[in-house]
C-alpha cells in the first residue's frame, strides 16, 4: 500500500471492506481491484486488508455478543466437565476445530498469499468459478439442516471452505456458505455459522499483521488505515443486520450475477491494460 494513501481513499476502502466482508462476493478481491484505481494506486496489500477486517469483525462481536458470550462461557465450563457437552459448548469446540485449516494453511502458504495469489487474473477467475459453485449450491442444496445438527466432520469441512478465502476472489463468507448449502444447511444457518467461524481467524490475522507491520517501512499508513478500519466497523454492522434478513427470504442469485459480472469486468480491464495483474 502506498504511504500516500489519503484520508478520502481510506474512507472509500473502509466502505468497500464494510460493504463486502459479509457478503459472498470477497472483500479482499474488492480491495485488490479498487486499490489500483485510486489516485495513490497500487495493491492495498494483505496487511491493510487484514487490519481493516478487524473493524468488520468487531461488528460481528457486537452483533452476536450475547451468543458469543453464552458459547464462550459454556465452552469454559466444558473444560471442567468434558463428558457433559451442551449445544453451546459443542459450538465452541466446533469453531476451534473449524479454525484449524485456515490457521495451518495460512502459515504454510503465507508468502504466496501475500504475493502470487494476489494476481488479479487469479482473483477474477475465482470470482467467476465460485459464483458458479454458489449458484449450484443455492439451487440444489437441501436447506434442511440447522446448526444443532452440525457435527465434527461438517465443522471441519466448513473450516476448509473458509480457508479457501486465503485466495482473493473466493470469499470467506461465500466459501463457508456454499459449503453449508452443499451439506444441506439452511441459508440462515450457513450464514450464521460463517460469521461465528470467522471470528478467531480474522482477529488473529488482523492483529498479527498489525504487530508485524508496526514500524516497518512497508507498513500501511497508520492514520488512514485506522480510519478505514473504523468505517468498516460501522458499515459492516449495518450489513450484518441487512444480510441476515435478506437470506431468510431470498436466495443468493443476485450475488452470483454480481460475481460473474465483476470477474468478467476485471478480465476485460486486464486485457486492455487498465489494470495490472500484480
Amino acid at each position: 500500500m502506498s504511504a500516500t494513501l489519503s484520508w478520502t481513499e481510506a474512507v472509500i476502502l473502509g466502505l468497500v471492506q464494510g460493504l463486502t466482508e459479509f457478503l459472498p462476493v470477497s472483500s479482499s478481491a474488492h480491495l485488490r481491484i479498487i486499490g489500483p484505481l485510486l489516485p495513490s494506486g497500487g495493491d492495498p496489500g494483505a496487511a491493510f486488508t487484514a487490519i481493516t477486517q478487524i473493524g468488520t469483525e468487531a461488528a460481528v462481536l457486537m452483533y452476536f455478543r450475547r451468543d458469543i458470550w453464552r458459547i464462550f462461557m459454556a465452552w469454559l465450563r466444558s473444560l471442567a466437565t468434558p463428558g457433559q457437552q451442551t449445544p453451546d459448548s459443542r459450538m465452541g469446540w466446533l469453531i476451534i476445530i473449524g479454525t484449524l485449516p485456515i490457521a495451518i494453511l495460512g502459515l504454510v502458504f503465507k508468502d504466496a498469499i501475500e504475493t502470487s495469489l494476489r494476481h488479479l487474473q487469479i482473483t477474477a477467475t475465482m470470482l467467476i468459478v465460485f459464483a458458479l459453485i454458489l449458484a449450484f449450491a443455492d439451487r440444489w442444496g437441501r436447506k434442511q439442516r440447522s446448526l444443532v445438527q452440525l457435527g465434527w466432520t461438517h465443522g471441519l469441512l466448513f473450516g476448509f471452505a473458509q480457508a479457501m478465502a486465503l485466495i482473493p476472489g473466493v470469499s470467506r463468507s461465500g466459501g463457508t456458505i456454499t459449503a453449508g448449502l452443499l451439506m444441506g444447511y439452511t441459508r440462515e444457518a450457513a450464514a450464521r455459522y460463517s460469521f461465528l467461524l470467522a471470528i478467531p481467524a480474522v482477529l488473529a490475522s488482523g492483529f498479527y499483521q498489525l504487530y508485524r507491520s508496526w514500524g516497518a517501512d512497508s507498513a500501511p499508513p497508520a492514520g488512514p488505515t485506522a480510519l478505514a478500519t473504523l468505517v468498516a466497523f460501522g458499515v459492516g454492522y449495518a450489513v450484518i443486520v441487512w444480510f441476515l434478513r435478506l437470506v431468510s427470504t431470498r436466495g443468493y442469485m443476485p450475488f452470483v450475477v454480481y460475481r460473474l459480472a465483476l470477474g468478467a469486468s476485471v478480465l476485460a480491464l486486464l486485457a486492455v491494460g487498465i489494470l495490472a495483474p500484480l
